[in-house]
């Protein structure tokens, strides 16, 4: 029988959700253990890739107020390591003006009082060359955002963790998790007992809580993770000051088309379709659709005159959606020392 290691919480699921979570119970003194079911770093889950967006522009009120003490937390998290993780690029917001997409966005940012520039047809290409804005779509640019470097934000807070006290033990699948006032949690290689266990297992996060006796209605998609080459190099680089942008929605799609700078590949520009195909996450590479890039040709030969409308780079990551496509952040419903991020 194996004996059991105690911890006063174990964290499951090393992605970005579940890194940070340990790193912040680490510095608050708590004895914290990292669990991570594929040796790390890894490209299977949510978190893997060099970049991602940050920003403000979003259609309700707390994630606005939610973003303001996140950047102070990514500033001082760069200070605390002396690495730089953002980039201030800027966030081009395009739909058509008279939408409830693009109106929600807008007047969100508007009331919260975020910097913002708005654009019209007259002065749009002075201020963003080689992109055309699409006949009846209003424009604006959220000036703070940009764009945060993934793969050296996890390592960055995988190693403040570990130089807090904290424990990562990777290539551990969690095989069982017993509910209790010390709540028990076997992996492949042991056996954990702590005060308080968080999930952030993304894709996998019904297939842990099966454990509890909760199911949540989560749905699972693969995003194409598309990379279009530029065909004059630099026309789209972040030093030439172009910006992140999300388009609400065009006359290829009601979904969001976002992207942000070549940086990643030389002479590439990421460009995503917000959405994916149903998926199981050990069996992704199964599910092939490819109808979003598709779509997302069609967009880029329209509005994007710069990029050749055939992507020459295609990754793949996954979302773990809620019918609302809101984050659930709480308590298990019947016992308080589980604590469900997904």
């Amino acid at each position: 029988m194996r004996t059991e290691e105690r911890f006063d919480c174990v964290v499951i699921g090393a992605g970005v959700q579940g890194s940070f979570t340990a790193y912040q119970l680490a510095q608050q003194n708590r004895k914290t253990l990292l669990l991570e079911q594929f040796v790390l770093p890894h490209s299977r889950g949510s978190s893997h890739g060099q970049t991602r967006i940050i920003r403000k522009a979003y259609n309700q009120d707390f994630y606005v107020r939610m973003m303001e003490e996140s950047y102070k937390l990514w500033a001082q998290l760069e200070e605390e390591a002396g690495v730089k993780l953002f980039r201030q690029t800027g966030l081009l917001l395009m739909g058509p003006e008279d939408s409830e997409s693009y109106q929600m966005v807008k007047k969100t940012l508007q009331k919260n009082k975020v910097p913002t520039v708005v654009l019209n047809q007259r002065n749009f290409q002075q201020h963003i060359p080689n992109v055309r804005l699409a006949e009846g779509d209003g424009a604006l640019v959220e000036t703070t955002a940009g764009v945060l470097y993934a793969d050296r934000v996890l390592r960055t807070v995988q190693e403040q963790f570990k130089k807090l006290g904290g424990v990562i033990r990777d290539n551990e699948e969690v095989t069982d998790i017993k509910p209790g006032a010390v709540v028990t949690v076997s992996t492949s290689a042991g056996v954990y007992g702590a005060q308080s266990v968080v999930i952030t297992a993304g894709p996998w996060t019904n297939r842990l809580l099966a454990h509890t006796g909760l199911q949540l209605p989560l749905e699972v998609v693969k995003i194409n993770v598309c990379y279009w080459k530029e065909k004059v190099p630099g026309m789209y680089h972040v030093k030439k000051r172009f910006p992140c942008f999300i388009q609400t929605e065009s006359e290829e799609t009601k979904e969001h088309i976002y992207g942000l700078p070549s940086n990643e590949y030389p002479g590439m520009v990421k460009i995503c379709y917000h959405t994916g195909s149903r998926t199981e996450p050990d069996r992704r590479d199964q599910q092939t659709d490819r109808s979003d890039i598709q779509i997302l040709q069609r967009y880029i030969a329209r509005c994007f005159p710069g990029l050749i409308p055939e992507p020459a780079v295609v990754e793949s990551c996954m979302y773990t959606l809620t019918p609302d496509q809101d984050f659930v952040l709480d308590c298990h419903p019947t016992y308080n020392n589980i604590i469900i991020g997904a």
